[in-house]
This record gives structure tokens, sequence and C-alpha cells, in this order.
């Protein structure tokens, strides 16, 4: 018996254990994990994503009007930057009250005063007002 022990024991001794502490290291990059492993996550996650937006086709007309909005907005945006800059001020539209419909908003400039230019944003389903003031640097 006890030549079974000791050779129990000579082959357990055979074996080396070895043994390595378990470090967790993340696989997504937002907590801690490889930069470069973002681009395959979120190629995996949109593969997965069954969801899909509904796609709203508009008529040439809706197209139309809409690229005729945004161009007076921008043709505001602009004016009033120039009035509030001191750049051609004689020129400008915003030298009298302008009033803009856009969907449901009314949009009006008002400048009231020579130091500022306030521009009212009205909703007019709701009601809620936006007043903005530009301060005149001329």
């Amino acid at each position: 018996m006890t030549t079974k022990i000791i050779s129990s024991l000579v082959a357990l001794s055979c074996f080396s254990a070895a043994a390595t502490e378990i470090v967790y290291k993340p696989i997504n990059p937002s907590f801690g994990g490889n930069p470069l492993n973002a681009n395959m996550l979120l190629s995996k996650a949109q593969a997965q994503n069954k969801h899909r937006a509904p796609i709203i086709e508009k008529t040439y007309g809706e197209k139309f009007q809409e690229s005729l909005e945004r161009t007076y907005l921008n043709r505001m945006v602009r004016e009033i930057t120039d009035v509030a800059f001191g750049d051609d001020v004689e020129n400008s539209v915003f030298n009298q009250d302008a009033m803009f419909m856009s969907g449901d908003y009314q949009i009006q400039v008002i400048t009231s005063t020579s130091d500022s230019i306030t521009v009212k944003i009205t909703n007019i389903i709701s009601g809620e007002e936006t007043i903005l003031e530009v301060p005149r640097f001329s």
C-alpha cells in the first residue's frame, strides 16, 4: 500500500501546477477596452438592429417649399449678422420690421433700438414665444 501512495505522489509531482491571476480586460472602448474594437462593435450592433426609420417621400412642392424657407432663413441670419456687426446697415431689410411665417412658427425681426436687434419667434400652435436680442457692434 505504501508503494501505491509513493507512486501516486511521484506521479502528482511530475505535473507542475501553475496558476495566474485572472485579469478582466473590457472589450468595449467606452469602458476602457481597446479603441480599435469600436468599429467592430458598431457593425455588429447595426447588423443585429431590425428597426428601420420610416422613409417619408416628399412631393416636389414640399421639397421646393422647404428649400425656399431654408434660403430665406439663411438670408435673415446673414442680414441680422451684417446689421449686428455694422456691415451694410443702410441697405438692410431690417431697418423696418420684418415678419416671416415658417410652418408653425412666426419669426418677427424688430430693430427697436440702435444698440440691439430683437427677434421674436412665436409658436403659433402653442403660443410659446422666444425672444432673442442680438447686440449691434458698429
